[in-house]
């Protein structure tokens, strides 16, 4: 197989990228830098890429891709931001969350849409859908993603498309959810320390696992992994 990973500095991307790396697909990832746990796949190609900076994106993903048709991308990469209400969540702050969780999502779904790719997965969050207290632009950013993927999807009919929700995760991300945020202001973050949480690595192999089931969905869905294990 031959796979796109976003975001494999850390975390869920990281996982993936080594899960995939080690059973000997051809892995082609971009993220700020390449951790040391990825260092020596000679079947993983990587380029340093900030996907903050959208001009960026396509010059160095279309020249880490060449012409390879893709089995498989996994848009991952997203930033979460500070656990506070929407009322104290400036327009700066949200501009910088959706610039990564939607627009450079929107630049690679431009690419991937020019090329031949049989199946795109977007990381997107329970989030999305639940409006809890204190999510604010990280909410706001991932209904959005599910949106935009939906959107795609009409438009890339030989592609399918998921926005998916990977489950509890125990990533930078959650440490400092439950490290940082407001308990009591927050009634989420109460509710996520007191559930059962994944290894990134256990959430690799459980959603290489069933990224197939998700070709049963209409492309375009938004899918919560929860629901299908």
């Amino acid at each position: 197989m031959k796979i796109f990973i976003t975001g494999i500095g850390s975390g869920l991307g990281e996982a993936l990228a080594k899960l995939y790396a080690q059973a000997g697909e051809e892995v082609y990832a971009v993220s700020r830098f390449l951790p040391k746990s990825l260092e020596g796949f000679t079947n993983l190609h990587f380029a340093a890429l900030n996907l903050h900076s959208l001009e960026k994106i396509a010059p160095v993903v279309q020249e880490l891709l060449g012409d390879v048709e893709l089995d498989l991308a996994i848009l991952n990469a997203g930033i979460l931001g500070e656990l506070k209400d929407m009322s104290d969540t400036s327009i700066h702050e949200i501009e910088m969350i959706m610039n990564l969780n939607v627009y450079a999502n929107k630049v690679l779904l431009d690419i991937l849409k020019e090329r031949t790719v049989k199946q795109v997965v977007a990381i997107s969050s329970g989030a999305s859908v639940s409006g809890a207290r204190g999510w604010n632009a990280y909410s706001l950013s991932k209904a959005a993603l599910n949106m935009l993927v939906r959107l795609y999807a009409a438009e890339m009919p030989n592609t399918h498309l998921t926005a998916l929700a990977p489950g509890l995760i125990e990533t930078p991300m959650m440490e400092y959810i439950l490290t940082r945020a407001d308990r009591r202001k927050f009634p989420v973050v109460e509710r996520l320390a007191n559930s059962k949480r994944m290894s990134p690595m256990d959430a690799a192999v459980l959603l290489s696992d069933n990224f197939p089931k998700l070709l049963e969905y209409p492309s375009g869905e938004y899918v919560d992994i929860r629901k299908i294990v």
